[in-house]
């Protein structure tokens, strides 16, 4: 009996993957059996780190920190400012410009300037609040246009550019021009920022952090503590809810967990008030989109001209790779012949903007989608018409950025079916009739693609290590850089060794993400957690397996190909063995039965300097139909029903990918329609818990929602077992949402651009509405 050594060449005899298989974890999550960080049972001693800063002030010269009350408030067992950090006072991911604490100014409201260590949590909060802090107030920048006019970035410019899109707009049949608002999204994880330290001997620290980048925890508490990275370990089990606000925001909170560890030399726990978390750390990055588009009679794009303005706040953080994602993704699915692509990192004195599931991308699809809605108004025709018009195909499947898209034929496939199986040309004519029919109540249809490019856009993240151990009892030992946020990782990963190994899933051993094990990780981000450790995990699988085939061949004098592992047996020829057996001979004959896995994404060559290369190893893709309802007196909107396609190549375990589109989806929806971040004009975030800041709950999914896999050939590149990233493109299904809104706004004067915003609040539909009604009062 004899099996493929490489299942990605092959389709039969999967047991493990491609199986709808429960998340390891799913029966903990549903009984509170779940251990996140806050559920680790403490240390004996074990001191509580609660961050202060200056609740009146907002923006400026940080002229008086007195903490003596402080000191002396019950329970309190010290309190650190920046003068106590041994090492470098800087929690960023990169630029060196996020202090842990604050000294001599302060950057935005709700910047740490101090934080208190105490026996309770409570002693500590209740101490924080006794700091007498003076400001000298400065006037704070907010708005991408406070930015424009101070012409103060965090980052240079950066473009890209192809052809002449200045002679190709002015050949142009007709142009187009606007100005669209982006909001941003508060991350709203379940768990909020959370970390342990625990001093070991020799100045060492354990770090206990809900981080979706352990390797980053070790470097930056290393760097503040002054120490060596290898005195420092970091470990995760699981996050409660991650959303890219926990790949380099946490730094800061396992940063003054250690800090006090290494003070105190006790145990010290940080655990974020959910409105502290929500004012002090970073959200997605808001746009100012100033855009233009060339076009013909026919609505086919001749060139463009983006101007992305993005709010980054007062330091750097990742908004190099959020704004050059967004210039990535702003072609959306769309062929552009001329076109320049602009973005401007604004620096604001707000908090720093980090990543969000999707990274920029969400933003730059969007304001596309604008485009071609603006497009298909003006000429009267149906957005879905200009959209397919301008899809990219054989001859046109080069990116702005000079990345061929291969898979073109997919997207038109895809579309293709989703227009079929949504019915989309009857129900236009339904929504058609029923607006004649309504004054007050309109309604809005949209049907928009996703293409979503999957890798690291900064090429060296682009790797990870595994590591794998087989006992001699046959129980397999999995550890890799990956972490997991409730996604499925880990699970997907079990997957792939159990079937690596020909064993149950009982028989892998699932262990918490450890920087001792394995070292030197990329973020479990940019949807690439899978492809990178699964297939690590499967490489350090494979070598085992192959040492054990080859002993296995000397033992019994046999050829390869006739050793079958499977069904927890290892079968030589016609002998059987369980997987037990042939670890312990392997043990005696002193074979090696660990081994640690590396894997690098192939193909990846783009140079950011030169603008030049290939940024992605593939494209998802994806389909979205939304029908919506919105009532123009009061600017309320249901979602009506939504049809959802999306490919993800050969899944890995279809169970969980249907759950990341669907969440990925209602998540989008909610960024685009309900989550809306407000700042007042002294830069206080007024939004800052979940009585003003509305994400959306179960009565806001749709009552009609269907969604599907595409049926796809498998990944053309050689991902693990051909399947694709599902993380962060089902976001951007939700574009759907957001241009039906704008459809149903469009229809009550046909030919005119709604002046329609994002979030497409009732507040914003009204103003849409408005301006509408106004141009038809004017005529």
């Amino acid at each position: 009996m004899t099996a493929p050594l490489d299942p990605n060449l092959a389709e039969t005899g999967l047991r493990h993957v491609r199986k709808a298989l429960p998340h390891d974890s799913a029966e903990k999550h549903v009984s509170g059996k779940a251990i996140y960080i806050d559920d680790i049972v403490e240390p004996v001693g074990t001191l509580h780190v609660v961050p202060g800063w200056a609740r009146k002030a907002v923006r400026g010269k940080l002229v008086r920190l007195d903490l003596d009350k402080v000191r002396q408030a019950p329970g309190v067992v010290a309190v650190l400012t920046a003068d106590d950090i041994p090492g470098t006072n800087d929690c960023s991911s990169a630029f060196g410009d996020d202090p842990v604490l604050a000294k001599n100014e302060i950057l935005f409201y709700g910047q740490v300037a101090f934080a208190v260590v105490a026996e309770t949590r409570d002693a500590a909060r209740r101490a924080a609040l006794l700091a007498d802090i003076e400001v000298e107030p400065i006037t704070p920048i907010i708005t991408a246009e406070d930015a424009v006019a101070a012409d103060i970035t965090v980052l240079p410019d950066y473009q890209f550019r192809r052809g002449s899109p200045e002679t190709g707009m002015t050949a142009a049949e007709k142009t187009l021009s606007g100005v669209m608002h982006i909001g941003g999204q508060e991350h709203f994880y379940l768990e909020g920022q959370v970390a342990m330290a625990i001093p070991q001997e020799d100045g060492g620290m354990f770090v206990h952090s809900s981080t979706q980048h352990p390797t980053e925890i070790q470097h930056t508490v290393a760097k503040v503590l002054g120490v060596p990275d290898a005195a420092v370990t970091a470990e995760v089990r699981r996050m409660g809810g991650g959303f890219g606000g926990k790949e380099s925001q946490a730094n800061q909170w396992a940063a003054l967990a250690a800090l006090a560890a290494d003070r105190t030399g006790r145990a010290c726990k940080m655990r974020l008030d959910r409105d502290d978390d929500m004012i002090m750390t970073g959200k997605r990055h808001d746009f100012r989109v100033e855009w233009q588009i060339g076009h013909d009679g026919e609505g086919r794009i001749r060139a463009v001209d983006l101007n992305f303005l993005a709010r980054c706040g007062y330091s750097a953080d990742l908004s190099l790779g959020v704004n050059d994602r967004t210039m990535f993704h702003a072609d959306s699915s769309y062929f552009y012949p001329d076109a320049v692509i602009r973005s401007r990192r604004l620096r604001t004195d707000t908090c720093s903007n980090t990543a969000f599931r999707g990274f920029g991308g969400p933003q730059g699809m969007l304001a596309a989608e604008r485009m071609i809605d603006a497009i298909a108004i003006t000429l009267g025709k149906d957005p879905l018409e200009i959209r397919k018009l301008n899809f990219y195909d054989g001859e046109r499947n080069l990116t702005p950025y000079g990345m061929p898209v291969e898979e073109y034929q997919v997207m038109h496939d895809l579309i293709a079916e989703l227009e079929e199986s949504a019915g989309y040309w009857a129900r236009r004519e339904k929504v058609k009739a029923f607006n004649a029919e309504n004054a007050i109540l309109k309604k809005g249809l949209a049907l928009t693609p996703v293409k979503f490019g999957i890798s690291f856009t900064l090429k060296h993240l682009n790797q990870a290590g595994a590591l794998v151990h087989l006992y001699t009892d046959g129980s397999v030992h999995l550890n890799h850089g990956g972490t997991e946020m409730g996604q499925g990782l880990y699970q997907k990963v079990a997957q792939v060794v159990a079937e690596e190994f020909g064993v149950s899933m009982d028989k892998v051993v699932i262990t918490a993400t450890n920087t001792s094990k394995v070292p030197n990780t990329a973020p479990t981000a940019a949807s690439s957690g899978t492809d990178l450790n699964a297939m690590a995990a499967k490489k350090a699988a494979g070598e085992i397996k192959q040492r054990l085939i080859a002993f296995l061949s000397e033992q019994h004098q046999c050829s390869a190909d006739v050793i079958y592992f499977g069904d927890n047996k290892v079968l030589v020829g016609e002998k059987s063995y369980s997987l037990a057996e042939v670890a312990k001979q392997a043990h005696v004959a002193r074979i090696q039965l660990s081994h640690a896995g590396f894997y690098a994404t192939p193909m990846i060559t783009w140079e950011r300097e030169s603008a030049t290369g290939r940024p992605f190893f593939y494209f998802a893709y994806g389909g979205a139909c939304a029908e919506v309802t919105i009532d123009t007196m009061t600017g309320e909107m249901t979602v009506d029903r939504v049809d959802l396609l999306h490919d993800v190549g050969h899944s890995l375990n279809p169970a969980i990918d249907m759950g990341q589109i669907e969440g990925g989806f209602i998540q989008g929806m909610g960024w685009l329609t309900t989550e809306e971040l407000v700042w007042d004009e002294e830069g206080r975030l007024r939004t800052h818990a979940p009585s003003t800041y509305k994400i959306p709950t179960a009565s806001d999914v749709p009552e009609d929602f269907r969604v599907k896999l595409y049926e796809s050939k498998g990944n053309p590149q050689d991902s693990i077992y051909r399947s694709k990233a599902v993380g962060e493109p089902p976001v951007m299904l939700a574009n759907s949402v957001f241009c039906a809104i704008n459809d149903a706004v469009a229809s009550l004067k046909p030919g005119v651009v709604p002046d329609l915003d994002a979030p497409a609040t009732p507040e914003a539909i009204m103003k849409a509405v408005r301006g509408m009604r106004e141009r038809q009062a004017a005529e």
